[in-house]
């Protein structure tokens, strides 16, 4: 059971990577193919605050939360980390993906305010930096670490922000 729950897992995460490989080359070929007077109209964003964090910047911190940790119960103690190059690739592109929902919530259609939205959104931006450091760097203590900074920074915008 535990072992298809980590191939269910670990396919459902590289099909989400994969997604976000071809977003990125779509989004490579139409710049390239655009034609050149099209460069001064940008289009004005799609996606609202709501689905940029149900799509984005939770199930990227969630990843990231979930990457290391420690499970205790009746079948003993449970130490969960990345261990393949494979599974750290995964880790890095959460978080990268929670650095550019952070950008995406500070652009000028979605930004609450330019005082504390754009503060959190920054610190956002900027735990999720370390936590991408660490993943490149294989470090589980250092995403153990960032995971905290991570939560507090969600913590603190949800506080101020959250209406639901």
């Amino acid at each position: 059971m535990t072992r298809t729950l980590q191939w269910l897992f670990l396919v459902s995460v590289l099909l989400f990577v994969s997604g976000i490989g071809f977003v990125i080359a779509a989004g490579r070929t139409a710049r390239s193919a655009a034609p050149a007077d099209s460069a001064a109209a940008v289009a004005a964003p799609v996606a609202t605050v709501k689905h940029v964090m149900q799509a984005m910047t939770m199930p990227a911190a969630a990843t990231i939360w979930d990457s290391v940790s420690t499970i205790v119960d009746a079948a003993g103690i449970q130490e969960n980390q990345p261990r393949t190059d494979e599974e750290w690739a995964v880790v890095e592109a959460h978080a990268a993906v929670l650095i550019e929902s952070a950008n995406m919530l500070v652009a000028e259609e979605r930004a609450v305010d330019r005082g504390d939205w754009v503060k959190f959104s920054h610190a956002l931006r900027d735990s999720a930096t370390r936590a991408l450091t660490a993943a490149q760097k294989k470090d589980p203590e250092g995403i153990l670490a960032v995971g905290e900074v991570i939560n507090q920074s969600c913590d603190a915008c949800h506080e101020r922000y959250l209406r639901d």
